[in-house]
Parts: C-alpha cells; structure tokens; sequence
C-alpha cells in the first residue's frame, strides 16, 4: 500500500477466489486468532444487528482487533431475504482491514469465501479438541453455504472419521456439499441420509448448519454415550444443550445474546462450562471424560474473519490481485 497517498487495495469476490489456500492452513490461522482471547490480547466485542419491521432484511457488524497482527477490521453483513424466498436471497459482507502498528488502511474485500470458511474451520477445531476418543461417524445436517466446507475441514481435523453423513431437504443443496466434499477428498465419499434420527443415534459428531425451516430437531435422547453436538444455525433442539454433561461456546456473551431460542421451559439458557478460546490456550478442558455428551455453540468471531482476510491480503498482494484506490487523496 501507498503510505503517501494512503491508497487501499480493493480486493474482489474475484479476487479471493483466486487465491490458493490449504485447509490445514486455515484450520491453522483460525486457531491462532481464537488463543488469544484467553488472554485477552485480541478483542472480539458482541455484534451490533439491525432488521427490517417486516424481517425482510438483518444487518451486522462486527469490530474486532487481532493483537497479534496487530491488526483492526469491521465485518459488515446484509441479507436481504424477503419472506424467506430463498430464489430472492441476496447477501453482502465485506471486510475493512486496518494496520494498527502503522496506523493506516490495509484492504477492503469481499468476505463470502473468508465467512464460508472461518465458520465451519471453528466447528472442526471444536471437534478436534471436544470429539470422543476414536470418534468414526460425523453427522452433518443442512445443506446451505455454511456447510459446503464443513466436512473437508472436519476431515481435515480428524483424519480418523471413517463415515460422514450429510442430512438435508434440498437437493441442490445436497448436490452441493457432496460436490465441494469431493473435489477435496476425492477418494471419500458422503453418506446423504433419509433418516435424521437414525443417523443422529450412530453419529460422534454432529453438526448443526441447517436454515430456521429445516423439519430436523435431533433430541438428547437420540444420542449416544460421548456424542458432540455442534449448533452453528439450525437442527439440533434445545435438550441437546440443556441435557448435556458440558457445554462449549467460541463466546458465551454472544450465546447470551443470540441464543434465545434455545432457553428452556422457565426461559432460562443453560450456562457455559468453557469457551473454545480457553480450550485452545490450554487454559480449560475440551472434555473430562469420554462418555460426556458435549453441546458447542458456535457463533461467530470476527477476529477469526481478521486473520483470515488478512492472510488471503497477504497472498493476493504476493499473487498481485487486487486494485490500489487512493481513496483518500
């Protein structure tokens, strides 16, 4: 970047889809941003969100600091889904990044493939840490954008799972996920389930990525002895969390806030025994023992979009993508 003209490289959807990445390399940078919550060197402050009277549209921002890079960046999102019709859909974020050890703008970009990734890498790190010993069957249900690399990076976690299933309602969807699962792991392949609950009873893992519509509620009862449960959107109902043994959160500030939904018959949302900052830094326990059933809440953190977006900046400047705008000459 131009300190003279204080330029900002604008970097587009484009651009960040051609950048080169591994998924070990992002499950890697996304635990390296979440461990220094535990101490508090980085500061991820709950989200601001704004909707429209009729919930056509939500907005939110995110402002986090990244203390160990250094640096400072918004995350804004806008959804625009007007009574739900998914054919209508249309959603923005975008990411600004600013240097905060030279104290100047470093990029704006395009946050689709940094979301995609930052959320379902959280939900393999929580596996990894949280997941029973010799776990072998992992349980995805829905089949929107969070879930499209859900189960590469979770492989990619634990190499050791030898079934994945995938439960879903729409088959585009499906076709998806199956689609984006093998072009990582071409030699694998993905169980699509007509069952919920019958694939829940033999799941280790399971993940929760499906839209407020999905008919899938796994229960507590469903699950077996060990069984982890991860809530990202939808499909696990509220027994799973106030029936576990433990419960996990990345914030248990932000679950607070936007996990009304999952309060028990009094309205009272249960507590949380660790957060996965803390787990990470070696500073708390994923599990105590081996039959405990696990709930994880997994919303998201903006220093995990910070240390994503600034190491897909890092690359694209060595890969020359992007375009400097002096924006303030």
């Amino acid at each position: 970047m131009d300190t003279e003209t204080k330029s900002l490289r604008i970097l587009t959807r484009s651009d960040i889809e051609a950048v080169d990445i591994t998924l070990t390399d992002v499950l890697d940078v996304v635990a390296q941003a979440i461990r220094p919550l535990a101490d508090g060197t980085s500061a991820n402050p709950a989200k601001l969100s704004v909707s429209a009277p009729d919930d056509s549209s939500v907005s939110y921002a995110m402002l986090g600091r990244d203390g160990t890079r250094k640096v400072v960046a918004v995350r804004a999102s806008y959804r625009h889904d007007p009574h739900r019709d998914r054919a209508r859909l249309r959603h923005y974020t975008t990411l600004t990044l600013y240097d905060d050890d030279a104290g100047l703008p470093l990029a704006l970009m395009d946050c689709g493939r940094i979301g995609a990734l930052r959320t379902p890498a959280v939900s393999a790190l929580i596996a990894r840490a949280c997941a029973p010993p010799n776990a072998r069957t992992a349980l995805l249900i829905g089949t929107g954008t969070t879930a499209r690399m859900a189960l590469p990076l979770l492989l990619t976690a634990l190499p050791g799972l030898e079934r994945l299933v995938l439960y879903g309602t729409h088959p585009d969807g499906i076709a998806a996920v199956c689609e984006q699962f093998a072009a990582h792991f071409p030699d694998r392949t993905v169980e699509v389930a007509g069952d919920v609950r019958a694939a829940a009873e033999g799941a280790d893992v399971l993940i929760g990525t499906a839209g407020p519509t999905t008919p899938a509620a796994v229960e507590a009862d469903w699950l077996k002895p060990g069984a982890l449960c991860v809530l990202v959107g939808y499909g696990l109902a509220p027994s799973t969390l106030h029936r576990a043994d433990r419960v996990i959160a990345t914030s248990a500030d932000q679950m607070a806030h936007t996990g009304g939904d999952l309060v028990d018959a009094g309205g009272t949302l249960r507590r949380v025994d660790a957060e996965l900052a803390g787990i990470l830094a070696g500073r708390a326990a994923g599990r105590a023992g081996p039959g405990e059933r696990i709930f994880a809440y997994n919303s998201g953190l903006v220093v995990t979009d910070i240390a994503l977006g600034h190491h897909f900046a890092r690359l694209a400047l060595e890969q020359g993508l992007g375009t400097e705008i002096p924006l303030w000459k």
